[in-house]
């Protein structure tokens, strides 16, 4: 696009994630600076700076892209600085800061049974028997047993190595529908490909040889379920965490996202908590608990959540992603064309990908009414500008 339309494509990196991360970021006393308000100041002080370094003026015409939490900057960036970006595209944005996210987990068992991506009601069936019968050998005094089957690096000791432990391997399930078909996991065909098979003995048995062909897809000899571990990881001050500190930080502070466990409409076994979350808070960054819920409505009311009323923003959303259901997906019961597209059978940020000979049609054709809207866009600022 930026090239059929003779743009400057520019890029920053968030301060607090990548190799931007100052000396001593990630200390307690520095994370009071990550904020997606800082954020979105750095947007604009990167704004005058590209435009001083190119001596842009006022006919050239900011469009702002991004996906996931960027995708909400993008969009928050229209809303709070309107004079500086003309127009917003923003992909599987989760606008609406959520303390307990339990529809991730409702729309992960939803995808897993729809057709068009290789679903079924048979797979998901298997894979709630299959937490069944895992939550009960580890009940059931037959841990040793799990640890020999999912080939876990230690023996859990606790009752939050359990909790670690079926987090993990609903972690296989909650990634690959998350990411469906855009190579970074199995895909929800495969899953259910194996999940079905009933040569492969029971559902159990099935989560076991799922669980090893993930461990050898992404090179991992062991499956990691020590809590401890996991709490250390949290702690450290290093920027080579793949930012999992600084994004635990913002959930606390800012949007809440914790995809919990506790209601029939979750695919696997009612053992993570909303209190297994929200309980770190305070542990590792001083964050008291009952701040939470404040924290999240002050997101919420500060940029208008699934209410704002910014124009020109447009919002992107494959219908296999759970994070659509924090975003704008319609206009009271329909679909709002000029504000929303909602892409059948794409999963989180597809549309932000290199364009692929396997695409589906429905991807294909929302590239091209992302296209439109930015043309319209271009060419009603032109417009504005004669006048």
């Amino acid at each position: 696009m930026a090239e059929k339309h003779g743009a400057l494509l520019v890029a920053l990196e968030h301060r607090f994630y990548g190799s931007s991360i100052n000396a001593g970021g990630l200390e307690l006393s520095n994370l009071q600076y990550l904020s997606s308000q800082q954020a979105l100041a750095d947007l604009a002080a990167f704004h005058s700076f590209i435009t001083q370094k190119y001596g842009l003026t006022d006919k050239n015409i900011w469009i702002s892209f991004g996906g996931s939490y960027a995708g909400a900057l993008s969009a928050w960036f229209r809303g709070k600085f309107p004079h500086l970006v003309y127009g917003a595209v923003a992909s599987s944005a989760p606008v609406q800061a959520k303390l307990d996210f339990s529809a991730y987990n409702k729309v992960v068992g939803h995808s897993l049974t729809e057709e068009s991506v290789g679903g079924s009601y048979e797979c998901l069936n298997s894979v709630r028997k299959a937490f069944v019968a895992l939550e009960a050998a580890l009940l059931g005094g037959r841990e040793m047993m799990v640890v020999k089957d999912f080939r876990c690096c230690d023996v859990p000791r606790s009752p939050e190595d359990f909790t670690e432990l079926v987090q993990n391997v609903a972690d296989i399930f909650m990634g690959s529908v998350q990411y469906n078909e855009e190579g970074v996991m199995l895909t929800i065909a495969q899953i259910c490909d194996i999940m079905t098979n009933q040569s492969q003995g029971q559902a159990y048995e099935r989560l076991v040889q799922l669980a090893a062909m993930y461990r050898a897809m992404v090179k991992e000899p062991c499956l990691d379920i020590s809590h401890q571990r996991t709490i250390l990881k949290l702690n450290t001050s290093s920027s080579g965490s793949f930012g999992y500190r600084q994004w635990y930080y913002q959930t606390c502070r800012e949007f809440g996202f914790y995809q919990t466990c506790e209601d029939t409409s979750c695919p696997f076994v009612r053992t993570l908590t909303l209190q297994d979350h929200t309980q770190l808070c305070p542990q590792l960054f001083e964050i008291p608990e009952h701040t939470l819920p404040m924290n999240i409505a002050f997101t919420n009311q500060y940029y208008g959540g699934d209410q704002a009323q910014t124009q020109r923003v447009l919002y992107i959303n494959g219908d296999i992603d759970p994070w659509m259901e924090l975003s704008i997906v319609r206009n009271g019961t329909r679909v709002d064309k000029d504000r929303a597209i909602v892409i059948h059978g794409a999963a989180h940020c597809a549309d932000m990908n290199p364009a692929r000979s396997g695409d589906k049609p429905s991807l294909r054709l929302a590239r091209k009414e992302i296209e439109r809207h930015v043309v319209m866009w271009l060419k009603s600022a032109a417009w504005e500008h004669t006048l």
